[in-house]
């Protein structure tokens, strides 16, 4: 009895030990599975939301920072302009602005630019031209005034133009005229300044300029220091020593001090060639600005015997320079100097002096007809319409088409008679000797040379009148007060026009 007891004990418990000790394994292991999928199926969700977050961000900045940076988009032109605008009243504070913004941009390489602008060309329109010798990409340029400092040249090059104009100096510092100085006519899309050519000095801008060229050297692996500055300036990097681009040129303006006295010549020539001997190795053009209408008694300087002379002492100091190839030389005249004598007396002293072309256009001192008759200024602006100093805008266009065609016809009937150099009225005597031997021998050299360059600024809005002056005997049409109006897209813009207007014909 007993020991069936114990194997039935036996058989019991080895029969239900199992039953006891494998229900709960069972159960637990069944339940895992469950919560460790609800687990991972909520990880790979939220790691899918995270990404595509994420992706959108990124997407989205993307698309911003491509949007923004092309000069294409329209939020330049309808909402910077006009916050600039708003922001900074007076028009010197917003010049400063916009030029301090590019500057910083630019450093971030996050500046507005013209994107494809080759393959866009070659796809759309060839509108490059030849200019002294160069092939650029297109026929449009900016006008000094914009970057007076050469704080920015490679940031407006961006922006498509194939001329980039920085300036004017001056031998020294000068302040300029008093503020204010700067002056908005907005329903007219027009300015008036004054400001008397201010400029930290010569000096200043050389160095800036040669800093460009040293990094430029430096970043395109081309070494360090006044060696490379050299190999850069001399054509060893395969780009122009000015613009630092393929197909593009820097111009570099440069004028007198406000206190050197207008009747003493040779002090004038001097300020123009202490400028050109520190400018001159970083400039493919150098401009002599004769005709800012902010600088008492500059614009004297056209007559033809003073202009002959400061030229030729320029373009003997810009021939000197310690680089392969010299810059050209061009001269920047009024538009108020059109009468006949004026205008063939710039062209005598074009030719006399050398000088390779002649910048037809500045800001005028003129209000007659400023506004049509069936437009009504504002109180204010007829206000501002009295401010004294140099008016740009739309209305200047048709002056500045009258112009380049005068000086295409007048250079192009060559330079004056040999005998007609001797008997200049206002020619000091003392000179003569020596002044006659150097004019012949320009005027014949000039006589085997190409035709005279002409840019022509003052007015220019679009493409059909960029168009238009470019027919009438320009090479290059410049912006200035268009930029100031129409934003950083300006310079694509006119060119999407002109190979409309082209394709049209």
């Amino acid at each position: 009895m007993r020991s069936s007891h114990l194997s039935f004990c036996r058989t019991s418990l080895s029969q239900t030990r199992p039953i006891r000790t494998s229900h709960p394994r069972t159960a637990f292991q069944s339940s895992r599975p469950a919560s460790t999928a609800a687990g991972d199926a909520g990880s790979i969700a939220t790691r899918l939301k995270n990404v595509f977050y994420g992706t959108s961000i990124f997407l989205f900045g993307a698309f911003a920072y491509l949007y923004v940076t092309d000069t294409r988009a329209g939020v330049h032109q309808w909402l910077v302009v006009p916050a600039i605008r708003f922001v900074y009243p007076d028009a010197e504070d917003a010049h400063h602005a916009g030029t301090k913004a590019l500057k910083v941009l630019y450093s971030f390489g996050i500046y507005p630019r013209e994107r494809n602008s080759k393959a866009q060309d070659s796809k759309d329109g060839d509108l490059s031209v030849t200019v002294f010798g160069q092939k650029l990409q297109n026929p449009i340029g900016t006008s000094a005034g914009i970057d007076k400092l050469a704080e920015i040249p490679d940031a407006l090059m961006a922006l498509g133009p194939s001329i980039v104009e920085v300036g004017g100096a001056t031998p020294l510092a000068q302040e300029g005229n008093p503020k204010p100085r700067v002056f908005r006519i907005p329903s007219q899309n027009a300015l008036i300044n004054r400001y008397g050519l201010n400029s930290l000095g010569a000096d200043d801008m050389a160095r800036r300029l040669r800093e460009r060229v040293r990094l430029f050297a430096r970043n395109h692996g081309h070494g360090v220091g006044e060696e490379s500055e050299q190999l850069v300036l001399n054509g060893g990097a395969g780009v122009p020593p000015g613009s630092l681009v393929e197909g593009k040129l820097l111009a570099v303006q440069v004028a007198k001090n406000k206190e050197t006295k207008d009747e003493d010549i040779e002090a004038v020539k001097r300020d123009y060639i202490y400028c050109v001997e520190r400018l001159a190795p970083y400039a493919d053009i150098l401009v002599v600005n004769v005709s800012s209408p902010n600088t008492p008694g500059l614009r004297t300087l056209q007559r033809v015997e003073p202009l002959t002379r400061i030229l030729e002492g320029v373009v003997g100091a810009a021939r000197s320079t310690k680089r392969r190839t010299a810059p050209k030389v061009m001269v920047k005249v009024s538009p108020d100097e059109d009468a006949d004598e004026q205008m063939e007396g710039i062209v005598e002293a074009i030719w006399r002096s050398g000088v390779d072309g002649v910048i037809v256009g500045n800001t005028t001192k003129r209000r007659h007809n400023f506004v049509p008759k069936d437009i009504r200024l504002s109180a204010k602006e007829r206000q501002i319409l009295e401010e004294q100093g140099g008016l740009s805008g739309p209305h200047m266009f048709e002056r500045t088409l009258g112009l380049v065609k005068k000086y295409r016809r007048m250079l192009d009937q060559g330079p004056p008679p040999l005998e007609t150099t001797t008997k200049s009225e206002d020619k000091p005597e003392a000179s003569v000797g020596g002044l006659d031997s150097k004019l012949t021998e320009n005027i014949e050299s000039n006589a085997n040379r190409e035709q005279k360059v002409i840019f022509a600024t003052g007015g220019i809005t679009n493409g059909k009148q960029a168009l238009e002056i470019l027919n009438a005997g320009a090479s290059v049409a410049q912006i200035y007060t268009a930029l100031i109006y129409g934003g950083v897209g300006t310079v694509s813009r006119i060119k999407k026009e002109m190979k409309e207007e082209i394709a049209r014909k």
